[in-house]
């Protein structure tokens, strides 16, 4: 099974609780929640802009004969 477990990221959390020191990890966790939002936003911007400029044209009815 892929992931984490809880002994591998409490190790994790340590060594970036050493690394940066507890001030930096509030300003590290707004940037990468940020980031993420960005990323998402970014994902959904081509479609929408796709909307704007070429619109699906409606379904045309077939005529019975």
């Amino acid at each position: 099974m892929l992931g984490f477990h809880w002994p591998e990221l409490i190790i994790v959390f340590g060594v970036i609780l050493l690394l940066f020191g507890p001030k930096k990890l509030p300003e590290i966790g707004s940037a990468l929640g940020k980031s993420i939002t960005a990323f998402k936003s970014g994902l959904h911007e081509p479609k929408e802009q796709l909307k704007e400029v070429a619109p699906l044209p409606a379904p045309e009815k077939i005529s019975e004969m």
